[in-house]
């Protein structure tokens, strides 16, 4: 790793179009005004970091649930996922994790396996860290089926400023842990739904980052985790 790969990151190629509507935008303002200008390039600095696409190192022991998007945890409960994952009515255990405007965007897989359903339901675009954002918010969820028959929801929440939701994979497509799956505008939510039984281990309060950070175990026994601000 080299100083200049610490700050320069590849981007996601939906954001060439955005960077290079703020360049243009900058451009004019440093004609009308320089101190416009400037604001400009600052603008146009954070739509490059918001589209950011780094390579992360995700941990591949078979049972470890990962976090798919870079973010904080906001909600861990018992709900009942959408009914269009086709994951049934009874209540699973839901971690929200709430992605700021500062947040990398670029969701990745959870865990490897086959992608089952992929289910699209459009709607209204209430502020992402409210509860009800994921029954009336526009989203799109994945049913991801592993080997041993057990199946995880992902499901992508647009926000308040979030406008357009990026899905770049398919129903049928096998998928790794990790995996980018796609990517949502600007500033929103992503829950996941845990099998029966299995406890997360991570806590409310608590920074994620996407393809890295271990959300639950399938091979444990351990209890839910509690959170302490230090």
């Amino acid at each position: 790793m080299t100083m200049l790969s610490t700050f320069i990151k590849p981007m996601h190629r939906e954001g060439y179009r955005f960077v290079g509507i703020f360049a243009a935008v900058t451009l004019i303002l440093f004609l009308i005004w320089q101190p416009l200008g400037w604001i400009g390039v600052c603008l146009t600095v954070w739509c490059y970091y918001f589209f950011r696409d780094p390579d992360r190192v995700t941990p591949v022991r078979e049972g470890l649930i990962i976090s798919p998007a870079d973010g904080v945890v906001q909600m861990i409960g018992k709900f009942a996922p959408p009914e269009e994952l086709g994951l049934g009515t009874e209540p699973m255990t839901r971690v929200a994790v709430f992605m700021n405007v500062f947040n990398c965007h670029v969701n990745r897989a959870p865990i490897a396996g086959r992608i089952e359903k992929i289910a699209y339901r459009p709607g209204k675009f209430l502020n992402a860290s409210l509860d009800k954002a994921s029954v009336d918010n526009e989203r799109n969820g994945l049913t991801i089926r592993m080997d041993d028959g057990r199946a995880i929801g992902v499901v992508q929440i647009a926000g308040l400023v979030a406008r357009r939701i990026v899905c770049e994979v398919n129903e049928g497509q096998a998928i790794n842990t990790g995996e980018r799956f796609g990517m949502i505008r600007f500033g929103s939510r992503l829950d996941i739904y845990l099998p029966e039984g299995v406890s997360p281990l991570v806590a409310i309060g608590q920074s994620t980052v996407a393809g890295e950070t271990v959300l639950a175990d399938l091979t444990s026994q351990e209890s839910p985790r509690a959170g302490a601000v230090r």
